[in-house]
Parts: C-alpha cells; structure tokens; sequence
C-alpha cells in the first residue's frame, strides 16, 4: 500500500482553503487525471479518473468532515484509498494544507508507479496546482459548512 504524506502553504484564509476543498467537483481543475467527480449526497462521491493509463471509476465515502479542520474519506469500491486533509491556519492570510492518503496499486502498471514515486509527485502537483488555484481566483468557488461525524467505533 502506497502511503503518501504532503504538506502545502496556502495565500488565503483557512476558511477560504477549507471552503474550495469542500468543493469536491471542482477537482478536475487541479488534479491531475482527475475526470469527474459528482457529489451524489453529503457523505458519498462517485470518481471518474485516468489511473495510470487506464480510467477507472469508483466511490467514496466522506468518513469526517469538520469545517476549517478536516476532511476524510475512504472508497467504498474501486481502487482501494483512504486518506485526510487537515487545515492549520498560519496566521489571518495563511493556511497550512495537510494530506495524507494510503492508495493499494493494483495493476503491474501501478505497481512500478508506485516504486517510482509516481503517485507521490502527483500528489505533491496536485496540492501545488490547488494553491495556485485558490490563490488565483481570491476566494472558493462555493462551500459547504456542515459537520460530518466519524463513525463510532465499538
């Protein structure tokens, strides 16, 4: 299993970074072989993506979700991945993007990316071209402000 730990700085507000992530549809502008990605309901996502050369698709469900803290989720189908994304603000102008994700390779294709560090840098791309999207535009393109709760564990 791939397990991937990346960290960015971002030129707006925690609100603003928090806001523009909740915006799951908007993933395709700067993530890259991301295709599609609808918001079927508060907690479930359908993913459309290029996976080392082949499109896949697949569910996912978001685990926790706590406005300008966190955001977590896991696949429900498809590829095997689970990761956060945590939000630390700075100071009044700066955040600090955290994510962590684990993804399981399953084609010999995406074996061999995975020993290459391919989803890695991807991943670091991906985290560079969401900075500069939010910084370019000024503020998110919409937000979604409500709580969800992880699972109890028993």
């Amino acid at each position: 299993m791939a397990n991937i730990q990346k960290t960015i700085d971002v030129p707006v507000p925690i609100h603003q970074a928090y806001n523009q992530w909740t915006q799951f549809e908007t993933f395709p502008r700067f993530m890259q072989g991301v295709k599609e990605v609808r918001q079927l309901d508060d907690r479930r996502l359908h993913w459309r993506a290029d996976v080392a050369g082949h499109e896949m698709e697949w569910d996912a469900e978001i685990t926790e979700q706590v406005p300008d803290t966190r955001v977590a989720w896991r696949s429900t189908d498809g590829p095997p991945n689970a990761g956060v994304v945590d939000f630390h603000r700075l100071d009044d102008t700066n955040t600090q993007v955290s994510l962590q994700m684990e993804a399981e390779p399953e084609t010999l294709t995406e074996k061999v990316g995975d020993k290459v560090g391919m989803l890695d840098r991807q991943v670091e791309g991906d985290l560079k071209r969401f900075r500069d999207f939010i910084a370019e535009r000024g503020s998110a393109t919409g937000a979604y402000r409500g709580q969800i709760d992880p699972p109890h564990r028993s």
